[in-house]
């Protein structure tokens, strides 16, 4: 492999150094600055789509601290020779991330808000040591430093050490505010043993970013990045020259995940040419302003594992790097009515919804357009159309791989909420080997779940190991037995009994029954009951066809 990957690099100088592949987006740089004149710009995206990369690569162009002559060697933007002379390392840069402010409670989230401006004033400890600050101001810092500064030095803490930058370089400050709107997600969710306490993180929030961004003089520009855009008269207020970029919006949408060109060119470049429609299928689709783009973090994780065995599977990278919360929201919520709206959109169909891109985190569960607004945002639903313009759009599921969230997520949900009568009567058919009323009773559960057009044999297995889960029994899924794995062993330890199933999915109803043969004749060639001489065995082969399940014991 020709290219060195690094896996969730969020630091643009350690990444260039180590001579990782670079997707080139510093183009953003001359666009943001030389062609807007935005006092404050924010970009949401959704999880993993670069916006941290982003932001470290802009405070190393702009860091008066700094020489990045080298770091930035051979990129697009040292093409604009003049721009560069005027502000490459030419401005002080204050860059904060709120990425770790929470909490069960209010005041451990308060905690950690307390800890991050503490790690940020030790990263400028130099400021407090120069005679042109003043004595309050260095009181300040060194309290926001201690961890023992007040709520109102805590709302000023950002414009204090800008007020501090700006008296020893003589320059007023870039900002940079990444993941700004995780302290108001988290402090909005439901925990736990925990509390909601968004109204106290909210004037937190609003008090820090209303004074290093309003009428700021010590504010050269300011950059804001999160996963949704808080409305203005919520936490923006009185911001003046004040831009959003959502991924509705067309400018800049190209510097958010790898265009169609740059893919190619990589994986050219990763000699990985004739992967090319994989990729496409499983990470590919998201659709930002005008532009159709892949989720960076995929993609870069399954070359890194292609590196390793050229024969690596796609997997879904993306689901485990956050909860999927807002996706069971919708299935907890029976009075909107959502469910055939995801079976079109679970069946690769589209849906017409009224989107908005300002919200407020404690309003987002009161209708059901501002939880599709949520799913766009947050990129489990795209555009259908790069061309369609206005607050009515055509959504999608972008690709494979939320797909597949989609369908775990619903059959959790379905696993969670089986009626105790009807999964009790189909373990006593299992048990007792009644193939007839198994499949009866395995049809009869399909039947309640959402309907897919195309369902994949991994949904299946998932189907199964959700409705054993939780009933009493050991449950293993794929887990290494003999000489390969079954797709789910059942335990019984306090009967001493064992079943075990090879789940096939059919092409056909008239498929069914052979499918259901070769499963248990996998069973048998595997050594699937081997070592379990102690135990009595019951094996089972079921083929699935769309909504019917056909059990058939060996």
């Amino acid at each position: 492999m020709a290219v060195r990957i690094g896996v969730g690099g969020e630091f643009f100088d350690r990444l260039r150094e180590n001579k990782c592949y670079y997707v080139d987006k510093t183009e953003l740089l001359y666009e943001l600055v030389h062609e807007t004149d935005n006092a404050v710009t924010l970009f949401t995206r959704p999880r993993r789509f670069g916006k941290t990369l982003t932001m470290s690569m802009m405070e190393s162009f702009f860091d008066i601290t700094r020489d990045s002559r080298d770091v930035f060697a051979g990129l697009d933007i040292m093409k604009h020779e003049e721009f560069c002379a005027e502000w490459m390392n030419k401005y002080p840069v204050l860059s904060v991330s709120f990425k770790d402010v929470e909490g069960l409670t209010f005041e451990s989230a308060y905690e950690m808000l307390a800890v991050t401006l503490s790690g940020l004033c030790k990263k400028h400890l130099n400021l407090r040591e120069s005679e042109k600050v003043s004595e309050e101001d260095r009181i300040a810092f060194n309290r926001l430093a201690g961890r023992t500064a007040n709520s109102g030095e805590i709302k000023e803490s950002l414009v204090t050490i800008m007020r501090m930058m700006t008296a020893v370089y003589g320059k007023s400050v870039i900002l940079l505010i990444d993941e700004y709107d995780v302290p108001l997600a988290k402090a909005n969710e439901e925990k736990d043993g925990g509390e909601c306490y968004y109204p106290q993180m909210l004037e937190v929030i609003r008090g820090i970013l209303s004074t290093s961004l309003k009428s700021n003089d010590y504010l050269k520009f300011g950059v804001v990045t999160g996963c949704l855009r808080i409305a203005k008269e919520s936490i923006f207020t009185g911001v003046n020259n004040f831009t959003s970029c959502s991924v509705l919006n067309d400018r800049f949408s190209q510097y958010f995940g790898f265009t169609q060109e740059e893919l190619e060119r990589l994986l050219e470049e990763a000699d990985l040419e004739e992967k090319a429609a994989i990729f496409r299928e499983w990470y590919d689709g998201y659709v930002f302003g005008g532009n159709s783009l892949y989720c960076p973090w995929d993609v870069m994780n399954y070359i890194a594992d292609l590196s390793y065995r050229k024969t690596a599977r796609p997997k879904n990278y993306w689901k485990n790097t956050s909860s999927n919360a807002v996706i069971r929201i919708f299935m907890e919520r029976t009075e909107f009515p959502v469910k055939k709206k995801f079976e079109t959109l679970m069946n690769g169909g589209c849906i017409v919804q009224t989107i908005s891109d300002a919200l407020t985190y404690d309003t987002l569960r009161e209708t059901e357009d501002n939880l599709w607004s949520v799913l766009l945002m947050t990129g489990y639903l795209t555009k259908a159309d790069p061309e369609e313009e206005g607050d009515t759009v055509s959504l999608k599921i972008p690709n494979r791989e939320i797909a597949s969230i989609f369908q775990d997520t619903v059959v959790r949900f379905f696993s969670d909420h089986v009626n105790a009568d009807e999964q009790k009567a189909m373990m006593e058919s299992l048990w007792a080997g009644d193939e007839k009323a198994a499949s009866e009773a395995i049809s009869k559960l399909l039947w309640k779940t959402i309907s897919y057009m195309d369902y994949h044999e991994d949904y299946y297995h998932a189907f199964l190991a959700g409705i054993f889960v939780g009933r009493g029994y050991e449950v293993e899924s794929s887990k290494e037995r003999g000489l390969g794995r079954p797709d789910i062993k059942l335990t019984d330890d306090a009967n001493r009994r064992v079943l075990l199933i090879e789940a096939k999915k059919s092409e056909s109803k008239g498929q069914m029954e052979k499918d259901c043969r070769k499963a248990l004749q996998q069973i048998i060639d595997q050594e699937y009951a081997k070592n379990l001489e102690d135990y009595t065995v019951i094996c089972y082969g079921i083929a699935f066809f769309r909504k019917s399940a056909l059990v058939k014991k060996l």
